[in-house]
């Protein structure tokens, strides 16, 4: 049975969140970017900044928790989207694979509620809708088999990509 019950799409300021984690659609280097990134970094302080230098980077495909700071989630999980290419460089894998890591992420802490940016859909370029075909399906098939993560919310920024959002959640029922 698909978990549809444990994912949900909300229009929201993903820094406001209350939830045990929130993602980062990041950059490899885990320097202050624009975007989501930015926003993040403004509403947790300097003090993620200082905690991702000492991480270094990340490449693409993976990712990186650090403390959350200022932030009322828990933890951010930062995560590196492919950049698109067209389509025919594994973008799709690098993409599933940030959503994959990130929630093995969460439940090696113990996160149980994590919220997810659109990544790789803004200065990256992946097309909306099939990078929500992508998450969507990437996270079903982890929820299928991890019970532990009880709520995954996908965080949107403008109506465009909720009504995306909710397209691909209800096509699980």
């Amino acid at each position: 049975m698909v978990p549809i019950q444990r994912m949900e799409a909300v229009a929201a300021d993903i820094t406001g969140l209350k939830v045990d984690a929130i993602v980062n659609a990041a950059n490899s280097r885990l320097i202050r970017g624009g975007g989501v990134d930015g926003a993040i970094h403004r509403a947790a302080g300097p003090e993620l900044q200082e905690e991702l230098n000492g991480i270094g980077g990340c490449p693409t495909g993976q990712a990186v928790i650090t403390k959350s700071y200022r932030l009322p989630a828990k933890r951010i999980i930062h995560t590196v989207g492919p950049v698109w290419q067209g389509g025919q460089s594994g973008e799709a894998e690098e993409l599933a694979s940030c959503y994959r890591t990130s929630l093995a992420l969460a439940v090696e802490h113990g996160l149980k509620s994590v919220a997810f940016p659109a990544i790789s859909t803004g200065i990256y370029g992946y097309p909306l809708e099939a990078a929500t075909q992508i998450a969507v399906g990437a996270v079903a098939e982890i929820l299928g088999k991890e019970k532990r993560i009880e709520r995954v919310v996908f965080c949107c920024f403008g109506d465009e990509a909720l009504k995306t959002y909710q397209r691909a959640l209800a096509s699980l029922k």
